[in-house]
């Protein structure tokens, strides 16, 4: 008889969560979610890092505040509600960044406040903070924030590299690349994006295929072992 280790067990599901909520869920790459900020920031990676790390901060805290108080919110005014807690958080990011960092808060501009409106952290409250534990709840913020913040930076380092030749301000392709305007303009921001997305989804048929073949392998040692016993008895 096959035991069970609960902690194995309770940390398998935290992985699933996060793997779900990094790659598999992603809001960008799988539901295409927060287009917005992600076409319009994403001139450079650094732009794009400071904006994914003011959306995981709100992400995190909406999501665990969520989730803590899901009981005593209302079933007939959770959304306003959602939106009330995720603009509280959002209008304290947005504060911080204006006082401590207000180079890039111009650069962001109007994308901070917008992060209110993000149907991926919405989406997150509604569909899962509400429904889950705290710890879970957090995990989940951690996942999806950080996929986020990964597909922006992506994007932001590929539009910079092809665009001026560096990424993060460290020059790549040496002083006579010729910088090339169409990937700083929003045109540059889809196409770069098309072969993003293309690449995620010949990934995601790769790993299709090694788990499809990692079952068949595993059904097949199944039903060599019941013959084998059928056998033996």
């Amino acid at each position: 008889m096959q035991c069970h280790d609960p902690n194995e067990e309770l940390v398998n599901q935290k992985a699933e969560i996060f793997a779900n909520g990094f790659w598999h869920n992603n809001a960008i790459f799988a539901q295409l979610l927060g287009m917005c900020p992600l076409l319009g920031v994403t001139t450079s990676a650094e732009n794009g890092f400071w904006m994914g790390a003011a959306t995981l901060l709100a992400l995190v805290c909406s999501n665990l505040t969520v989730s803590l108080i899901r009981g005593a919110i209302p079933a007939n005014v959770r959304i306003p509600a959602y939106i009330t807690i995720i603009a509280a958080f959002v209008s304290i990011i947005e504060m911080a960044m204006n006082a401590w960092m207000h180079e890039m808060y111009l650069i962001l501009g109007l994308f901070i406040p917008l992060i209110v409106v993000n149907c991926a952290i919405l989406g997150r409250a509604e569909a899962f903070a509400s429904k889950n534990t705290p710890i879970n709840s957090l995990v989940d913020a951690l996942a999806m924030g950080s996929g986020f913040t990964f597909a922006l930076v992506l994007l932001g380092g590929v539009r910079e590299l092809l665009g001026q030749g560096e990424v993060f301000g460290f020059d790549i392709f040496g002083a006579d690349y010729p910088d090339v305007l169409m990937f700083i303009l929003p045109p540059g921001a889809f196409i770069a994006l098309g072969f993003i997305l293309a690449g995620v989804n010949i990934i995601n048929r790769k790993m299709k295929a090694r788990k499809d073949k990692q079952a068949a392998i595993l059904a097949t040692m199944q039903t060599a072992d019941l013959n084998t016993a059928e056998v033996q008895s």
